[in-house]
C-alpha cells in the first residue's frame, strides 16, 4: 500500500515495501561480491586514494537493477557509479562494499549497505555482511531485525564496562582526538570498523562505534537501524544526520559521555 502524496507527484511507497526492496538489492549486491571473495582480481587506486575492484563494480550493478527494475523513478546515490537523478522525494543510497580494504586482504567483516531517503529523512536500513550471513534491516516505525529476531542495542550504561570500536585510531588522532583518553575511560577496545563496528552495536555486542572517516553512503542505513533498536547515530557533534564526515553509533546511554569525551581538546599529561 503506497502513501497518498498531495503534491501531484505521485503516491509514495510503503516504508515496508522499500525495506524489503533494499533487502533483495543487498541479497543481489552480496552475491555478486562474493563471486570475487578470496580470488584473484585487480585493484585500482581511485583518487581520494581508497581501493576499488571488479567486485565493488558488479555489486552496485546488481543493487541498481533490483532497484530500478521496481522503482525505475527514484533517485540513486552509489559510490562507485555516482547519482542518477529522479524522483527528489526517494533517494536510494548505497555502498556496493564497505570496508573493501578488509574484502581486499580476504577479511570477511565487509558489507554491503543500502539506505533509503523519503523526504530528505533517513527512512529505511540494510547492512548486510555476506561473508558472515548476517542481515541487520530496520524502517521508521517497523522496528529493527537481525537475521530474522528483533535487534537492539545494549543496557551497558557505565563507559568502564563498555566495548568501544573505532574503524582507524590513526585517523581519530588526526582528528585531534586524543585516543588514550577514549581507551581510559572505556571498558576495552578492539578494531571491528567500517559498517561492522555500527552492526555490532545495533545488535548488543558493542557499545560505541567511532567513524572518523565517511561518506553519504558509508552512513546511509544506520541512523534508522540505531534508532529502531534502542540506540543513537550521530556526528562527533551530535547531530543525527548521514551527512557528515563522521559518525558514532552507540547503545544510547552512553552517547552524551562519547560525545563529551571527543570534545575534550584538554592535553592529556
Amino acid at each position: 500500500m503506497a502513501v497518498t502524496d498531495r503534491s501531484g507527484a505521485g503516491a509514495l511507497p510503503e516504508r515496508s515495501e522499500l525495506l524489503q526492496v533494499a533487502i533483495e538489492a543487498a541479497r543481489e549486491g552480496g552475491r555478486r561480491a562474493l563471486e570475487y571473495f578470496g580470488r584473484a582480481f585487480p585493484v585500482e587506486t581511485k583518487p581520494d586514494g581508497s581501493p576499488v575492484t571488479p567486485a565493488d563494480r558488479a555489486s552496485e550493478e546488481g543493487i541498481r537493477d533490483t532497484i530500478l527494475r521496481r522503482f525505475p523513478t527514484h533517485s540513486i546515490l552509489g559510490e562507485e557509479s555516482g547519482a542518477r537523478p529522479g524522483d527528489p522525494r526517494v533517494v536510494w543510497i548505497i555502498d556496493p562494499i564497505d570496508g573493501t580494504k578488509s574484502f581486499v586482504r580476504g577479511v570477511p567483516l565487509f558489507g554491503v549497505l543500502v539506505g533509503v531517503e523519503v523526504d530528505r529523512h533517513p527512512s529505511v536500513g540494510v547492512a548486510f555482511l555476506p561473508a558472515l550471513g548476517d542481515m541487520v534491516e530496520a524502517a521508521r516505525g517497523l522496528g529493527c531485525r537481525w537475521n530474522g529476531r528483533t535487534a537492539h542495542v545494549s543496557e551497558v550504561d557505565r563507559l568502564s564496562d563498555a566495548l568501544l570500536l573505532t574503524t582507524s585510531v590513526r585517523a581519530v588522532e588526526r582528528r585531534g582526538i586524543p585516543f588514550r583518553r577514549l581507551i581510559e575511560a572505556s571498558g576495552f577496545q578492539r578494531g571491528w570498523g567500517d559498517c561492522y563496528g555500527h552492526v555490532l552495536v545495533a545488535t548488543g555486542r558493542a557499545e560505541a562505534m567511532l567513524d572518523p572517516h565517511v561518506a553519504p553512503w558509508d552512513n546511509a542505513p544506520f541512523l534508522p537501524i540505531l534508532e529502531e533498536a534502542g540506540g543513537r547515530f550521530t556526528d562527533w557533534e551530535g547531530r543525527p544526520t548521514i551527512r557528515s564526515p563522521d559518525s558514532l553509533s552507540t547503545n544510547g546511554r552512553l552517547h552524551d559521555g562519547v560525545l563529551q569525551l571527543l570534545r575534550d581538546a584538554t592535553p592529556i599529561p
